[in-house]
């Protein structure tokens, strides 16, 4: 979700021998999805497939973060929710490509397409890292298909594809009038990119909302405590419902409302087993690199269990606990609509 900044390249590789070496490695990055002859917990065995950003993000950043400890936009080494979610259907889901020092996209094989920094289709951002540092190499999510449909030519009904994108977008946005537009067409595309994924074979496809940006910490300390960043996540919303309703989606695809979910455990924060709500992050500011929930370990959380008291890593992203609480709110969302037990 976050845009990493030129600087943090920079930082990442100043961090002293002795403590990359006491951090030692990341969340895991490459290889295919592999999974046991035993019945899976969501009693249904599925290939999972996941298109979108940091939030489904399972590796992609690993082999130059892991060498502080990091390698997933959460209170690493835990997981994103897409890796709990293809785990409840038998699967192991790995990232599809993987960015090391080389500065280059390396294919891994794996099915986690989503990447760190995608929009749903724009090109990334002129002042990005991933452009001053490493190279124009960021994948937006119909690139993130279309590399998929290049290796694979098509989805099948053995599979339950992943979509979640549209926070980046909202986040560059700016404000009104001229965020609206912007917002607009980003959800209009998506809605153009699941057709794409219906039409090319998917007969499982799970569409996640925005969540409401505006109640995350980088959203409660703005200006505006977050209105603008509210606003702008329910516009994409209600255009995404609109999109998929014109182009005849919704009854291909299974919706889950992330923003309505993440306002709920909000309001009922303690209630979920946690101490702190989005009014602080799990990764100290003062001890994680650039204050990234990227490269956040153990090593730099608040407290030794701040990955399951607090809601969010850093600004923007979900502690480990957050991640698995939503991937059971996906999966009961799965098994409603038949996809379990």
């Amino acid at each position: 979700m976050r845009r990493i900044r030129q600087w943090a390249y920079v930082a990442l590789f100043a961090v002293p021998i002795a403590l990359l070496a006491a951090c030692g490695g990341g969340g895991g990055g490459g290889g295919g999805g592999g999974s046991s002859a035993s019945s899976p917990p969501g009693g249904v065995r599925l290939q999972v497939v996941s298109f979108g950003d940091s939030l489904s993000d399972v590796g992609t950043f690993t082999p130059i973060a892991s060498a502080v400890g990091g390698g997933r936009f959460t209170t690493n080494p835990g997981q994103v929710w897409a890796q709990g979610v293809a785990q409840f259907y038998g699967d192991t889901l790995n990232a599809a490509f993987t960015i090391g020092v080389d500065h280059k996209l390396s294919a891994q094989g794996g099915l986690g397409y989503a990447e760190g920094g995608a929009t749903v289709a724009t090109p990334a951002n002129l002042n990005d890292f991933l452009v001053d540092v490493i190279g124009n190499v960021e994948m937006p999510v119909n690139q993130q298909v279309s590399s998929y449909l290049a290796a694979h030519r098509s989805f099948n009904s053995g599979q339950l594809v992943l979509v979640w994108a549209g926070a980046n977008d909202v986040l560059r946005a700016g404000s009104p009038p001229a965020a609206v537009t912007t917002v607009q067409t980003a959800a209009t595309t998506l809605a153009q990119i699941v057709g794409q994924i219906v039409q090319s074979g998917a007969t499982h496809v799970v569409v996640v909302n925005v969540p409401n940006i505006g109640l995350s910490p980088k959203g409660v300390a703005s200006s505006d405590g977050g209105a603008n960043l509210t606003q702008l996540s329910q516009l994409f919303n209600t255009t995404l419902n609109a999109a998929l309703q014109s182009n005849g989606l919704q009854g291909k695809v299974i919706q889950i409302d992330s923003y309505s979910w993440v306002n709920q455990i909000v309001a009922n924060f303690k209630a979920n087993g946690f101490a702190i709500s989005n009014t602080a992050q799990a990764c100290d500011p003062t001890k994680t690199p650039r204050d990234t929930a990227l490269l956040c370990s153990p090593a730099t959380y608040v407290a030794r269990d701040a990955d399951q008291t607090y809601m969010f890593a850093d600004d923007l992203h979900p502690t480990t606990h957050l991640h698995a609480l939503f991937a059971q709110f996906v999966e009961q969302q799965l098994i409603g609509s038949g996809l379990g037990h």
